[in-house]
């Protein structure tokens, strides 16, 4: 990976003199005539539609409301329900599917598909033909068939039991290091994990006895990867037989000089227990100088394992299947932070959305109205009893900015994260400006005319780029859907499109200082299936911005997340938190995926 530095050294000074300290250019700005566009607020309601060109055809479908430049309409099939429809009104980059719906329930049953081969002997396809050779009804019919011939083997109906990866085998046998906690300053105890580190003594539990009644020794940690540590029991010296990996946020974990004051048996571990005659005097030579966990270690794990967030307490969060609008929803679930939203309508608690209570995607009810934002409004009038608004200050702050001056404005062209396709980086546009600092943006040739699929970021938001971030950064940039002057040229499509770019000085430039390096392991949440947390690897890094590969998964699955993203966190999360962690697909042969209800159109 090429860095900035290096890309100045070759650049010529004429040229490096027009950059920024994001490595960037502002000569775009004046590529083309000035955008006079501006935004006016409007009612936070669903219905508006905006004016459409009566030159124009116009196509409804499901509800929506789509036209044709060339007038021509192709028909396309859905892949996920096998709907039938004029293809400028289906969704994604290649129109392969209806709506944002069936876009996602496609992305989650791929990796399953991808699982049942690797199940029945055969390597992952690169586009998961399993699911796309049959209609979707003999694809249920298959799959439950083949479910039912597991049954036997089937004990529970959870995706993935939450202890039954080990994380440590999996560090060791891939010589790996996993992302310290001081990376995850969302997570729990990852702004108190400074003094945590190798050489450090600890008394756990002494696994290595005859005694029925718990008893402890004291260990060094060997090796560190996120809350799990390598740990050898002290008298081992260069012994690794008795090695073991703990999570050092379990109860059981404790600072040296616990169990004196705690009335607890220090033990020598059975193994070595006559290696000594005098172990006190073999402690206190050990001891001496070396470090020890906080004496408040353990209060402050149980203090950072509070959460604000209750059950019934009511947000506003994005419509999975409309990007462009919030909804009311209601806390159902909270696990180490994340929450289980219900959307208020939904009839059975099914219709639901996972996030982390730090996520961009939820706010205090009212957001949407004070900002101009899309809002659906719901039928219910009344709480419930047990409802509440959740708190204004509970929700994660925004950096306030400055909008009577120079600022984004409707049109302007710039850079973005695909929410749908998030391993892509795309040509998108400014669709329109949001009081806050909050825009809505659309990517370029992927749009319904009536904005439906058009997305909101904050104008600091680490997910819009300038335009020409991509090519300074050796990322390839997804160009407009059937855009075909290739390799594609900013230069050529401003002037193309009339349009202006977005000045650089107005993107967030800040770089913070993350700690995260390439190859690193984590526990990321697959955003095209909020609920799962998977086994994942950092494999480029540019700036702030992390490239996440999904062990197991094809390269088409990573995903591009900021470094401060709530949904990264490190290793041993999922065990501290109870929640389920999906290990890497190669190593889900014996795990049986129960098949969530589709709804049928």
């Amino acid at each position: 990976m090429e860095d900035t530095r290096d890309l100045a050294e070759r650049t010529p000074r004429s040229e490096r003199k027009r950059r920024d300290s994001f490595g960037m250019f502002d000569g775009y700005d004046s590529c083309s005539e000035e955008s006079t566009s501006s935004s006016s607020s409007e009612d936070s309601e669903d219905e508006v539609v905006p004016s459409i060109p009566a030159s124009l055809p116009i196509i409804k479908n499901n509800g929506q409301v789509y036209t044709y430049p060339d007038g021509k309409s192709g028909m396309a099939t859905c892949e996920m329900c096998g709907m039938v429809g004029v293809r400028d009104a289906f969704y994604s980059k290649t129109k392969r599917f209806c709506s944002v719906s069936c876009s996602r329930s496609y992305s989650s049953n791929s990796k399953k598909a991808s699982i049942l081969a690797r199940l029945q002997g055969k390597p992952p396809t690169k586009k998961a033909k399993v699911l796309q050779k049959q209609p979707l009804m003999a694809k249920l019919a298959a799959y439950a068939q083949y479910q039912a011939s597991q049954q036997n083997q089937a004990k529970t109906k959870a995706v993935v039991p939450a202890e039954s990866f080990d994380w440590g085998r999996y560090i060791c046998s891939n010589n790996t290091v996993g992302a310290p906690v001081s990376c995850f300053k969302h997570a729990p105890m990852g702004t108190c994990w400074e003094d945590i580190e190798e050489g450090v003594r600890i008394e756990v539990l002494n696994s290595d006895t005859n005694l029925s009644t718990k008893v402890y020794w004291i260990a060094e940690i060997i090796k560190l990867a996120g809350f799990k540590a390598l740990l050898r029991y002290e008298g081992f010296d260069n012994d690794t037989s008795k090695d073991f990996w703990c999570n050092l946020c379990i109860p059981e974990v404790h600072p040296v000089g616990w169990c004196a004051s705690s009335g607890k048996p220090l033990v020598p571990p059975k193994s070595i227990q006559h290696k000594y005659s005098n172990w006190k005097a073999f402690l206190v030579k050990r001891l001496t100088g070396a470090k020890t966990l906080p004496p408040d270690f353990n209060t402050k794990v149980h203090e950072n394992m509070q959460f604000p967030f209750k059950k019934l307490m009511r947000v506003e969060v994005v419509d999975k299947n409309y990007l462009c609008r919030t909804r009311v929803a209601l806390v159902e679930q909270v696990i180490g932070g994340r929450l289980r939203l219900v959307y208020e309508e939904s009839q059975d608690g099914s219709d639901d959305f996972w996030c982390h209570m730090y996520s961009p995607l939820i706010h205090n009810i009212g957001w949407s109205r004070s900002i101009g934002h899309r809002f659906k409004r719901s039928d219910i009038t009344k709480k419930t009893e047990g409802q509440v608004d959740a708190p204004a200050p509970l929700f994660q702050k925004v950096k306030d900015v400055d909008q009577s001056g120079d600022w984004f404005r409707d049109g302007m062209k710039l850079e973005a994260i695909d929410p749908l396709n998030l391993s892509a980086i795309c040509v998108a546009t400014v669709r329109k400006v949001l009081a806050d600092g909050y825009l809505m943006i659309g990517i370029d040739g992927s749009e319904a005319v009536d904005g439906s699929d058009w997305f909101c970021y904050h104008g600091t938001s680490p997910s819009i780029f300038p335009v020409g971030f991509c090519e300074i950064n050796s990322i390839e940039l997804t160009p407009p859907r059937g855009y075909t002057k290739l390799p594609f040229k900013w230069f050529d499509y401003l002037r193309e499109t009339c349009s202006i770019a977005a000045p650089v000085r107005l993107f967030n430039k800040e770089v913070p200082n993350h700690g995260f390096r390439q190859g690193m392991k984590l526990e990321a949440v697959d955003l095209m299936e909020p609920r799962l947390v998977c086994v994942a690897t950092v494999t480029r890094i540019v700036h702030r911005l992390l490239r996440i590969h999904f062990d197991g998964w094809e390269d088409e699955y990573d995903q591009w997340v900021d470094c401060e993203s709530p949904d990264l966190y490190p290793v041993g999360w999922c065990q501290l938190t109870g929640y389920q962690l999906q290990p890497p697909a190669s190593q889900s042969k014996n795990i049986i995926f129960i098949l969530l209800p589709l709804v049928l159109p």
